[in-house]
């Protein structure tokens, strides 16, 4: 946890009341990102929150899933959810998702590092992720931060993401 004050950001375990501000903030993230990729393309506002909350229920049904919560201001600015994955000692992360108000501001960053912290802690050594092929900002942002692609997962040809990996030895 991070210290409070006015601008400080604190991260905290999410529960079921944070559901509405991580979709609503990923909505948003979604459009960003579709406005970038597909400059001219008419946004479509309600198939970025349905896309967005599907994507967080689908995380949220698995068994021992945490959720973290980036606030600032009393506002949630980011998310991050994950849970055990199949192999053992392994960790999934589901979902780590940024308001774009929020882009470059250290919120990713935290994130990932309480996660990284609440993972070694419960004893797992691997993490694993999938990310969108074509989403270099995402795939920039875990490669910075030694994630890479799992080579006994290679993509289908018709495959949208790419799966990621990341030992958890050490600190960081």
């Amino acid at each position: 946890m991070t210290p409070a004050g006015p601008r400080a950001l604190t991260i905290r375990p999410g529960g079921a009341a944070d559901l509405a501000p991580a979709t609503a903030l990923h909505a948003r993230a979604r459009a960003a990102y579709d406005r970038a990729r597909h400059p001219g393309a008419a946004p479509d506002p309600d198939a970025h929150r349905s896309a967005a909350r599907n994507a967080w229920d689908r995380a949220l049904a698995g068994p021992d899933v945490r959720m973290l919560c980036a606030e600032r201001d009393g506002t949630v600015v980011g998310a991050a959810c994950h849970g055990p994955a199949a192999a053992p000692g392994t960790v999934t992360l589901h979902q780590l998702q940024v308001d774009p108000a929020h882009w470059g501001t250290g919120v990713g960053h935290a994130l990932h590092a309480a996660c990284l912290r609440a993972w070694r802690a419960a004893g797992h050594t691997a993490a694993t992720l999938d990310v969108l092929w074509h989403n270099r900002r995402a795939r920039t942002f875990y490669t910075a931060r030694g994630w890479h692609t799992d080579p006994s997962r290679g993509p289908a040809p018709d495959a949208t993401h790419l799966t990621l990996t990341l030992r958890l030895g050490g600190d960081g």
